[in-house]
Formats: C-alpha cells, structure tokens, sequence
C-alpha cells in the first residue's frame, strides 16, 4: 500500500473512532513518525509503496490513537517553546497556553543579573527549560514529587545541552527547601488545578491517559495553590516574584490565597481567559 492510500485510510479509522481531533493531521503524524521523515517528504512521494515492518509498525501506533491515547505519548513528542521535548506517560503533556506562563516570568525578571529560579511540580521540565534557554545566567531549580517525571525531565535536559543550569530534585512542592537557607528571585508552577468534582469535564484521553497527580487539585483543584502559596513565601527574598498558572474561573479564589501580598495581577491568555496569577512578596 502506498503512502496515499494509508493515509487515507488512517484517517477515516480515526475520524470514526475514540479520538479527538484532526483525523487527517494525526493520521499523516504518524506515518511521519513511523517512517522518520517529515511532512513534506509525505506529500512528494504519495506514491512510495509501505514495506511490511512500516505498515505493522503504523496499524500498532493507529490502533492506540484510535483508543484514545494521545498523540504525544506515542510518537514520545511535544513542542514547547521551539523546544522537542520528550514526554511519557509519566507527565503531563505540555500545553501551549503554559507559554503564558513563561512569557510573564521572562517579562518580570527582564534586567535582573543571574536569577534564582525555582520550577515546582517540573513534569517534563518544559517550564525550567523554556527558561534556562532564554537565560543562560539563571541559576534553575526544578522539583518533582514524581521520580518517574524527574527522570524525563532530566532526559530532556540532556537532550537539549542544558543539564548543567538545571538542578532537578524530587520533593513534596517547596518542602525541601523549608529547612534550609536557599531563597529565590522566581517561583513559578503549573501545578495541578483540575478540581475532581470536574473530572467528567475532561477530554477522555486526558482523564484515562495522563497522570492523575499532575491533573487533579483536590475537590475544587484548590489544595496545591493553599499549600504552595504560603510556602513559596517562606523561599522567596524580599520583593521575590511568584507566577502560577490557573484553571478557567480559578481567579478569584487565588487572589484571595494571595491577599497578603503585593503587586497582585492576571494574565489573561490569547483567548481573554484568565490565565497566570502573579505576585510579589512584600519586603
């Protein structure tokens, strides 16, 4: 069969199944991924003839798209920030309006000679890594509770030459650096705001594929935010920032977690929808 026609009828399976999105567009994903070539070599050879491992190898990923696992978890793949990152299952996958919330931490440390920075709940290290790549004098601290997640960040560190700015360590949100004397210029964290009493609201493929400890915030997705909130206080140095992301209609509820502190705004994303809280410890 040739590339044409398998695309084609890929994405009439997908369009007919379990998965979300552009059938079409995730049909010739994956064909780029199993063949290791780019979208344009697809559409110059439409008439190359799939070799048997090829066509075994594509039905096996198609399979698990058209059951609803989402596309980064099989091709392994995530852009963010012009970035490739890896991702597993072990993360969530990386979402462009988190880009918010690297653009607001990029605006406020504008000018400010080698930065302490600090990632809570790091994931893949998308946010750690956007960062160390815009600032190559930043000292980045990036924590986990998840050792799996720490794993893959640390891969993609590697990957991208920038192991050496950043330290990754596995903690409970900021406790392991409640004892001791570390302070820092930046906190910044999407951490998990999806309440569960929300959870039927989720895309299935969210729900069943990606890692329910980077999802859920307790029952109004509220818990991380009450628990980091006084804790980054605790880290942060005089006039020290704070950056958080936020779920949709998350506002109010945070500004009045941070009614102690100064300077407190939003940041709405492309669509006006509320979407990285920021504050500033007083002196």
């Amino acid at each position: 069969m040739n590339i044409a026609s398998t695309i084609k009828q890929a994405s009439d399976r997908l369009a007919a199944s379990a998965a979300r999105g552009d059938a079409r567009l995730d049909a010739e994903t994956l064909l780029m991924h199993v063949l290791g070539r780019d979208r344009a070599y697809l559409y110059a050879h439409p008439e190359l003839e799939l070799s048997c491992t090829e066509l075994t190898k594509y039905h096996e990923a198609l399979g698990r798209r058209a059951l609803g696992e989402p596309l980064q978890y099989i091709t392994g793949h995530q852009e963010f920030w012009g970035l490739d990152l890896r991702v597993t299952p072990a993360v969530l996958i990386p979402r462009p309006e988190t880009e918010h919330t690297v653009e607001a931490a990029l605006e406020l440390l504008r000018g400010k000679q080698s930065p302490h920075i600090v990632d809570v709940g790091t994931g893949s290290g998308c946010i750690a890594l956007a960062l160390a790549s815009e600032l190559p004098e930043a000292e980045i601290e990036a924590v986990d509770i998840s050792p799996a997640a720490l794993q893959v960040a640390a891969d993609n560190a590697a990957r991208l030459r920038l192991a050496q700015r950043i330290h990754f360590a596995e903690s409970d949100l900021l406790e392991i650096f409640l004892r001791g004397s570390t302070q820092f210029d930046l906190v910044i964290s999407n951490p998990p705001y999806v309440g569960e009493s929300e959870a039927d609201k989720l895309q299935v493929e969210v729900r069943e594929h990606e890692p329910k400890v980077a999802l859920f915030g307790g029952h109004e997705g509220l818990d991380i935010y009450r628990r980091l909130i006084p804790q980054a206080k605790e880290v942060l140095k005089s006039q020290g920032w704070l950056v958080l992301e936020i779920g949709y209609s998350q506002e109010k509820a945070i500004r009045d977690l941070l009614s102690q502190w100064n300077e407190v705004r939003c940041a709405t994303d492309l669509q006006g929808i509320p979407r990285v809280m920021i504050a500033r410890k007083e002196m």
